[in-house]
């Protein structure tokens, strides 16, 4: 391969999967507490393995939550509701250990300042409708086909874990191929893995992906290993903030190293992730490039940015410094105005915890909106 054409792969895993049950279950907590009271303060990480959930972190409220009913009411939405599909909402345990937010961090939050240190990072591109990566697109829909499939019953023998990867084939950066393709299917016993392959063949690949970037030479695996039987928690611990980069733009962007489930928006890992998508999709949908990376970094109390910064790859039609001074003319990005903006007080983030938080075209997610764009392609052409 020459740097004219390239590879790139992406992956996704269902509801089902323990990393993924972790973050729908911590999400559900920050929902759960910001219904009581808007401006609660959570930090809240789920561990999950067999037959048992520990739910641990930092919370400040004025509500009061009954924490293991949201999570067997979780476990129990994603389909895990019978012990030989590997796990039951109503029998297996919970346990909590939960403290009150650090009066340190809390000095900074209260004024204003951002909840922690870090750098965010987003990123948007011209390939997809959503302005998203086509691998992590691609991965996401047929990881969503999985599950909805199991869910309307057109499958009787899925379970609730999967995963999906694509591989795309870039010539001079515009996706070309799909390579390669893979599902996994979890799936009861005893199924016939030629029949499974058939099934997710016909009514996964060929539903979701587009026919004309497939060839004779695309290849498409399912179930490698020939059985999928086990799954879930019984096969595999999960953890809330293991799936970051599923999360996010499937590792064509660059990510700060924090995760966004379990934190309310006090956190910049979230709320700024999302205000860089933000504007990432907006610069995009202007026209103003075919794609773009954008960063901004805090530090906890403060609530002016340490800096911000961003990085069109040579596709911009103005100078990366002028759009930097665009954006910062356009975007407030102190840690209160992001909520403000973005509304992020509301509870809405247990939805987004499966299948990306970004690129959620299906969702009235705020940061998806393209409302900017206007503004900054007449500010850019001023």
């Amino acid at each position: 391969m020459s740097e004219d054409r390239y590879l790139f792969t992406s992956e996704s895993v269902t509801e089902g999967h323990p990393d993924k049950m972790a973050d729908q279950i911590s999400d559900a907590v920050v929902d759960a507490m910001l219904e009581q009271d808007q401006n609660s303060r959570v930090a809240c990480e789920t561990l999950i393995s067999t037959g048992l959930v520990i739910v641990a972190g930092e919370i400040t409220t004025q509500g009061y939550v009954d924490i293991p009913a949201v999570v067997r009411e979780t476990i129990q939405s994603i389909g895990y509701t019978r012990a030989k599909f590997g796990f039951d909402s109503e029998v297996s345990g919970v346990l909590t250990a939960i403290q009150e937010q650090s009066s340190d961090i809390a000095l900074g939050v209260d004024v204003g300042g951002a909840g922690d240190q870090g750098m965010m990072f987003g990123y948007a591109v011209d390939e997809t409708p959503e302005l998203m990566p086509m691998p992590i697109m691609l991965a996401h829909k047929m990881a969503r086909r999985l599950a909805e499939m199991r869910r309307l019953g057109e499958v009787d023998y899925l379970r609730p874990d999967g995963k999906t990867q694509v591989t795309v084939t870039y010539e001079k950066g515009r996706p070309v191929l799909l390579s390669k393709i893979v599902v996994a299917a979890h799936h009861r016993p005893g199924v016939n893995h030629e029949r499974i392959r058939q099934d997710m063949i016909e009514r996964v690949v060929e539903k979701i992906c587009p026919t004309d970037m497939i060839d004779k030479t695309t290849e498409i695996l399912v179930n490698p290993t020939g059985s999928f039987e086990r799954g879930g928690p019984l096969a595999d611990t999960g953890l809330t903030g293991r799936k970051i980069i599923v999360d996010t733009y499937g590792g064509v962007a660059r990510h700060g190293g924090g995760c966004f489930s379990g934190k309310d928006a006090t956190k910049v890992d979230r709320s700024a992730s999302y205000m860089m998508r933000y504007v990432a999709k907006n610069i995009v949908a202007a026209g103003l490039a075919h794609r773009v990376e954008t960063q901004v970094a805090y530090a906890i109390g403060r609530a002016d940015p340490m800096g911000f910064g961003l990085d069109t790859y040579g596709t911009g039609r103005v100078p990366d410094e002028r759009l930097v001074e665009i954006c910062l003319e356009a975007f407030d990005l102190r840690p209160r105005a992001i909520i403000d903006k973005l509304q992020l007080r509301n509870p809405q983030f247990r939805q987004v915890a499966a299948y990306g938080h970004f690129g959620r075209t299906d969702l009235p997610v705020l940061w998806e909106r393209t409302d900017m764009a206007d503004q900054l392609r007449r500010a850019a052409e001023g």
